[in-house]
C-alpha cells in the first residue's frame, strides 16, 4: 500500500473505508480460495462416489492444522507488528516478522514428517473405512505430506503482509493460487491420470497451487519490506527478544488453539457422523463446504478489521477503535442474517451441486443429498452467533489479550460444542449432531461478548 508512512489508513481514513480497504482485497481472496476448495468437491462429485466424497471430507480436519500453524506466526506475528507499528517501533517490528517467517517454515517441515510417518493410523482414527482409506491416502500425501511447507508459508505471509497494510497483495496471492487450482483441477483428475484417480488428481492440482501463490507471496513480502517493517534476513530473526517472542506467542497459540479446537470439533463430526454411515459423513462434508461461504466473508471482515483495531488501541485512541468494532460487527451480523435466508430456500439445489446423480449409484447419492439438504438447513442457523465468536476473537488478538482469547476458545469448543455434540446426537442421531452446531455457537458468542466487554471497560479504565 502506497503512502503508508503517512499513516492515513489507520488513524485518519473514514472507518467504513479503511476497514472495506483490508477487508474487501481479503474477502475476496478468502472465497477465491474457498471456491478452489469446492472446485475439488465439485468435480470429485462429478464421479457419482459417495466414497471419494467422504474421503475428502476427512482430510479437511488435516488441512485445516494448516490454517492453524499459519495463525500462530501470522496473526501472533502480524498482530503484534501492527501494535508496534502504532508505538512507532519500525524497526523491533521488523525482528518480529523476520521470526515469524522461520518459525513457521520450521513448523511446517516438522508437521509434514509427523503426517508421513503417522499418515495411516491418523486417518483411520478420522474415521476412514476400507472404502475411503485409499481416497483419504491419495489427497493427503500430496496437500499435506508434500504440500504443508508451500501452504502454512503462504498463510502465515499473508498474515503479515495484511498487518502492514498489504492487503491487496496478500489477497492476489491466495487468489491467485485458488484460481490456477480451479484450471488445473479438471485437467490433473480427467485427463491426465487415469480413472479411479481423481482424487489424486485434486491433491496434486492444490499442491500446484499452493506453491505458485507461495512463490509469489515470497516475492511481494520482499518488495514490500522497502515501505513495511517486512524482514527476512535471519540477523533480523535471531535479533528478536525473549519478551517479543512470548508476545508472539501469547496471541499466536491461542489463534492457533482456536483453529485446532475448530478442527477437533470436526474432527468429532466426522468419528459420529461415520459411525451412522458413510452416507452421513458424505453428506456432512458437503454441509460444511457450503457453510463456509458465509464464514469466509465474516472472516475477511474480521482479518481487515484486526490491524485498524490493534493500531489504534496500541496507540490509545479508544474510540476509532470502538468505531472499527462497532462497523465491521454490523456488516457481518447483516451477512450472516442475508446467508442464512439464502440457505433456507436454496438448500437443496446448492448440495447437488456437490454430487451428480447421473453418475455412480443413483440410490446412495440420493440418500445423501437428503441428508445435506437437511444438516445445511439447520447449521446455516449458527452463521450470525459464528461472526460474533470471530469478531470477539479477532478484537482480543487485536489488543493482545491471549489468554484471554484461549479461554474463549477452550470454553467455546470443549465446553459447549462438542459435549452438545455428543449429546444431541445421543438423543436425536443426525438431526441432533447437526443442531449442535447453533446451539453450540450460540453458548460461545454470549461468552465471548462478555469477555471482550470487560477488556474494553478496564483499558478505557486505565487510561483515564
Amino acid at each position: 500500500m502506497k503512502g503508508y508512512n503517512k499513516k492515513e489508513l489507520f488513524e485518519a481514513m473514514p472507518v467504513p473505508r479503511a476497514v472495506a480497504s483490508l477487508a474487501i482485497p481479503t474477502i475476496i481472496s478468502q472465497l477465491i480460495n474457498l471456491i478452489y476448495n469446492m472446485v475439488d468437491a465439485f468435480f470429485i462429485g462429478r464421479t457419482g462416489n459417495p466414497y471419494m466424497m467422504a474421503a475428502t471430507s476427512l482430510t479437511l480436519t488435516m488441512i485445516m492444522l494448516h490454517v492453524a500453524f499459519g495463525n500462530l506466526f501470522g496473526v501472533g506475528g502480524g498482530s503484534l507488528i501492527a501494535r508496534l507499528m502504532g508505538q512507532g517501533k519500525q524497526k523491533i517490528a521488523g525482528t518480529v516478522s523476520a521470526f515469524s517467517f522461520y518459525s513457521c517454515m520450521i513448523l511446517a517441515l516438522a508437521y509434514s514428517l509427523l503426517m508421513g510417518i503417522f499418515l495411516n493410523p491418523i486417518l483411520r482414527f478420522l474415521g476412514a473405512s476400507d472404502a475411503t482409506i485409499v481416497y483419504a491416502q491419495q489427497y493427503t500425501i500430496f496437500v499435506v505430506v508434500i504440500g504443508s511447507l508451500p501452504a502454512i508459508l503462504s498463510l502465515t505471509l499473508a498474515h503479515l503482509l495484511r498487518n502492514t497494510g498489504f492487503s491487496a497483495q496478500a489477497s492476489i496471492g491466495l487468489s491467485g493460487g485458488g484460481i490456477l487450482n480451479i484450471i488445473l483441477d479438471p485437467l490433473f483428475m480427467f485427463v491426465i491420470l487415469p480413472k479411479g484417480y481423481e482424487v489424486m488428481g485434486a491433491a496434486i492440482a492444490t499442491m500446484l497451487s499452493n506453491v505458485a501463490s507461495c512463490i509469489y507471496l515470497l516475492f511481494a513480502f520482499h518488495k514490500a519490506g522497502a515501505e513495511a517493517p517486512l524482514r527476512m534476513g535471519i540477523s533480523n530473526a535471531r535479533a528478536i527478544t525473549k519478551g517479543n517472542i512470548t508476545n508472539i506467542l501469547a496471541v499466536g497459540i491461542p489463534s492457533a488453539i482456536l483453529t485446532g479446537l475448530f478442527d477437533l470439533a470436526n474432527i468429532c463430526v466426522n468419528i459420529l457422523a461415520s459411525a451412522h454411515s458413510d452416507l452421513c459423513l458424505a453428506a456432512m462434508g458437503i454441509v460444511m463446504k457450503v457453510e463456509r461461504i458465509p464464514n469466509a466473508v465474516n472472516i475477511g471482515i474480521c482479518q481487515g478489521m484486526l490491524p485498524i483495531v490493534a493500531y489504534n488501541f496500541s496507540s490509545g485512541n479508544r474510540s476509532r477503535m470502538r468505531e472499527t468494532i462497532r462497523f465491521s460487527r454490523v456488516a457481518g451480523l447483516a451477512i450472516s442474517f442475508a446467508s442464512i435466508i439464502l440457505l433456507e430456500i436454496l438448500a437443496g439445489p446448492v448440495t447437488h451441486i456437490f454430487l451428480s446423480s447421473q453418475a455412480g449409484d443413483a440410490e446412495t447419492v440420493l440418500i445423501t443429498l437428503g441428508l445435506a439438504t437437511l444438516f445445511l438447513r439447520i447449521r446455516c442457523l449458527a452463521s450470525p452467533v459464528q461472526f460474533i465468536n470471530y469478531s470477539c476473537s479477532y478484537c482480543m488478538q487485536a489488543m493482545g489479550f491471549g489468554r484471554s482469547t484461549m479461554l474463549h476458545a477452550i470454553v467455546r469448543e470443549l465446553v459447549f460444542y462438542i459435549p452438545f455434540m455428543f449429546l444431541l446426537d445421543r438423543f436425536f442421531a443426525e438431526i441432533g449432531l447437526a443442531s449442535a452446531l447453533p446451539v453450540g455457537e450460540a453458548c460461545g458468542a454470549a461468552f465471548a461478548l462478555f469477555l471482550l466487554q470487560h477488556h474494553i471497560r478496564t483499558s478505557e479504565d486505565r487510561q483515564k
